[in-house]
This record gives C-alpha cells, structure tokens and sequence, in this order.
C-alpha cells in the first residue's frame, strides 16, 4: 500500500526545496479578464488506449475520472499527435510539433511561460519529455522524469541494451530532474517510491506550499503511466489477475457493446476487426493464456493506481478551498502501445528486475472499437479521451462530438488567463499559435472549429478536413474515409472520390511545406 515511511517523509521534503521564480522578458500582458481567473490542472496520461478509463467504456477501476467525467464533459473526437514527444511539444506550444520544434520548442513559447507572464503559480510533476528543462521554459517548480521513460521502482536504473528502437542501444539511466536540477541516475531512498505515487506527491506538497497564494495556479500533471515498463504494485494487479482470461478479442467485444450502452460510442458504426497482425485468443496455448493475462493485469493496475494518485491531489484541491474555481482536463498523449521492448522475457511483469511490455495485441484491444494504435494516425493512434471538468461553466454529464485537437488547449488557457502569447522567446521569432479556444466548447456553445487538422510522424501521415480523414501509412498510398458514416476506418473511398484525395493531398503538402519554411 501507499505508506508515509520515514524514508518517505525524508522523501517530501526533497522535492519541498524552494525554486526561485524568474520573470520572463518579451511578454505582452493582455487585459485582465472578467470574474476570477481559475486554476487550472491539466492531467495526461501515457500510452493510455482510447477505452481503457471506466467513462469511456473501460473495465478498469478509475473512480475519480469517472467522476470527473459525470460532472463534466466528455469529448468523442479529441485528437492529439500520436507520439510522445510531438505530442507534448505540440500541447505545451499551441502550435503543430512540425513548426514549432519538436524536442526544443523552440519556435513557440510553453503555456508555462505564458501563464507565469499573466500572473499564474505554474507547476509541473511528471513526465516532460523535451531537452531543455520545465523550469527554463516557464514552469516554477518542477519534478519527475525529463526523458521519456524509465523504471517505476528505481528512475536510476540503467537502461538495458536494445530498448527502445530496434537496433538502437541506450547507455545510462535516464534524466531526471528536481526543480532545475537535472539528475541521471536519480536512484530514491524511498524503498516504497513509484513514479506514479510520487508524482502525486509533488503535486500535492505543491499545492499545501501555495494553498494561501491570491494568484491563481496551474498545475500540468503528465503521467508515465501506462506506458512501459509494466510496473505495478502487488496489491493493484491482484484485482485484475485473472480477469484477462477472457481474452482480447472478448475484451474488445465488451468494451465496445459498453461504449454503445453509456453513450461514447454509435452503435450505426461497426467494430474494427482484430488487428492483422494480431493471432486469435483462442489460438493460445493455456500458459500463453495465463501470461498474456498477467501483462493486461499489470498493465490495468498501473492505470488503476494513476487514478488513486489523481484522486489525492483532487483531495487535496478540494482541502485548500480552491476546487469550485479549478478548471480540470485529462487525455492521453496517443493511444495504446504496441511497441514491444521485452529486453527480460524470463521475468515477469510487475517488479523493480523486469522489463515487460503490453504488445500490439492488448493494445489493439485498449483502442477499441478503432483500429491500430500509437504511431499511426488511424483513429486508434490519435483519437484520445478527453474529459473536461469546471464546475458552474461546464454542465454535468454532457458529451460533445465536436472536433478538437490539442494545439486549442494553450489558447484555452490564453483566454482563460487573459493572456497573450509573445512574439518572441529567447531571442528567437515565435511562430502564431494553431489552435483554438475551448471556451465556447465547454460553455455549451457550438464553436467554429478548424477547416483542417494535420499529422505526421515518421512513415505516418493524415489531414481533416470536415467528415474526410485522408490517411497514410509506410509505404501504402493515401487512404480516404468519411468519418460521419464510418468513424472506424473500414471503408477506403479513396477509388471513388479521387479529386478528394488529390485536394486534401494539396492541403497537406502546402501544410508540411509551411511548417519546413
């Protein structure tokens, strides 16, 4: 369980070491707006699929977002960039990873900077993924991995060869950092530390620091969790172990028919068949059965334990007074993984010595009903839960089918703070933002929303424009879908409608050769 050991509490007061806040130059201030400025808490998690959270039709236990989400709003078609990095990159900026530099940012300013400029406490703890430091970038505080992942149990723990792409081998542990200093092979003296316990930790010894500041705050709160390693405390994966049994191809039979019953999903449109690459359940032996029921009981513990931490800094919120004016989201950074870095194959997932993975085939089964997942630009990579909550602006329970991305959070956030976003950062030009403003959104307004939306990512690519979803793997050639008749990707019109193709192909090229510009 979750203990306040004396190693612990030694713990906290290492992340408790005071940061000194900077002024930023080069900023505009933007008149202040009317009524008080909220705070803000932006959650996101890693490798998450699109149903694995209980609103969203999943079987996992996630009380707290279901919560969040019958106060709240859900989103149907919220898009994020498929990848880890692009995906933060873009979310932090406002603008699409391709222009705005995808590891430094360095042609747009971080809502971090923004925010601090208009007056806002801003926090970080978690994962942040870029090379320069959060606290170089607008961010006050900050704790927890800056590279892109690592061991649960101990972030020191060097990197076994042949993790991450193949062929590629990484030496030494990866970077972490506590306010602006930057640690490899940060090894805790907590025997009870896990990533995503201690991240709640941060966040809410934060929150005690600040709870009697007049400023409003912003706390980004981004996950490891679930991405691999498969780490998990014992006590989380005995509540699913067992319950996997069932296999992927039921299992994405049953979040499917629970998506249609809740409301998250139309019954008029098909479920995606099992991945291609994917065998059948009922083509494993008994002990393939059992340890393939093991990684997806991991795997649902580490999401299931993401969901406790959430709730204790809500708690917390909620304890300092300030949760009837905190603006709350959550998504994922892409959908689920099927990338399969199995660098200890004789030990099992869950402890500190192993180093498992969740695979193509659960993963297909996290993204259901869509097909594929992170690293495309399929449904089942880039179309994220996405859940909003902001008690007396957002009405309870409602679900929303409009079209959003995360480039419109900043500017949610701009408009919210009354802010404006600089002309430029660090001496260099930034670029304008891309994104839109959610406020209509959540107002319960019909928003004009974007004419198109673009992707790429490696060998990936995709554009929007309306109902069509132009979209393109590897070596395949364009594939066209009308995602009002067919929201999951079955039914390629790219032979019937071929000036489409060619248009929404113009579109993406000028896009591309704007961002390379």
């Amino acid at each position: 369980m979750h203990k306040l050991t004396e190693t612990r509490r030694d713990f906290l007061k290492t992340i408790g070491l005071g940061a000194a806040s900077l002024a930023l130059p080069g900023y505009a201030r933007a008149a202040e707006p009317k009524g008080s400025r909220p705070n803000i808490i932006l959650i996101m998690a890693d490798d998450l699929g699109y149903s694995d959270v209980g609103c969203y039709g999943g079987e996992i236990k996630t009380p707290n977002l279901d919560k969040l989400a019958q106060g709240g709003m859900r989103f149907t078609q919220f898009y994020n960039c498929a990848k880890c990095s692009p995906t933060r990159a873009t979310l932090l900026t406002g603008q699409y990873d391709q222009a705005v530099g995808v590891q430094n940012m360095e042609h747009g300013a971080t809502f971090g900077e923004v925010l601090r400029a208009a007056g806002y406490r801003t926090l970080i703890s978690g994962k942040w993924h870029q090379k320069p430091l959060p606290t170089t970038r607008g961010f006050d505080r900050y704790f927890g991995l800056a590279d892109g992942c690592c061991n649960f149990w101990n972030p020191g723990i060097k990197a076994r060869p042949g993790e991450g792409k193949p062929g590629r081998k990484i030496k030494g542990p990866r970077r972490w950092a506590i306010e602006g200093e930057a640690i490899m092979g940060y090894t805790p003296e907590d025997k009870d530390f896990y990533t995503t316990d201690a991240f709640a930790d941060y966040a809410v010894a934060r929150l005690q620091e600040y709870k009697s500041e007049t400023k409003p705050f912003l706390l980004y709160l981004p996950q490891t969790a679930p991405h691999y390693p498969l780490h998990a405390w014992p006590e989380d994966i005995a509540k699913y172990r067992g319950k996997y049994k069932i296999g992927w191809d039921e299992l994405r039979r049953r979040r499917y028919e629970r998506q249609i019953e809740i409301g998250m999903f139309d019954g008029k449109y098909a479920m995606s068949p099992r991945d291609e690459g994917v065998p059948s359940w009922d083509s494993l032996s008994d002990s393939k059965k059992d340890q393939a029921d093991l990684r997806m009981a991991v795997y649902a513990a580490m999401v299931d334990r993401m969901d406790q931490a959430i709730g204790r800094v809500f708690d917390k919120v909620r304890q300092i007074g300030k949760w009837d004016n905190t603006l709350v989201l959550f998504l994922a950074d892409n959908g689920g993984c099927p990338e399969t870095p199995d660098t200890t194959p004789d030990i099992a997932p869950g402890p500190v010595e192993g180093y498992r993975c969740l695979g193509p085939a659960w993963a297909n089964a996290t993204n259901s009903p869509y097909r594929k997942f992170k690293s495309t630009d399929y449904e089942g990579g880039n179309c994220t839960p996405f859940i909003a909550y902001w008690p007396g602006v957002i009405e309870a329970g409602t679900r929303t089918d409009q079209v959003a991305h995360i480039i419109d959070i900043t500017p949610t956030f701009m408009e919210l703070a009354g802010a404006s976003y600089p002309e430029q950062i660090n001496g260099r030009k930034t670029k304008p933002v891309a994104g839109k403003s959610l406020l209509p959104v959540f107002q319960g307004k019909q928003r004009r929303g974007h004419e198109v939306l673009y992707w790429q990512f490696g060998k990936a690519k995709a554009v929007r424009a309306g109902k069509w979803k132009l979209v393109s793997l590897g070596q395949s050639g364009w594939e066209l879908y009308d995602l009002e008749e067919d929201r999951t990707e079955l039914n390629n019109l790219a032979s019937q409608y071929p000036e489409k193709v060619e248009q929404m192909t113009a579109l993406w090229d000028a896009w591309w050769k704007n961002c390379r510009g």
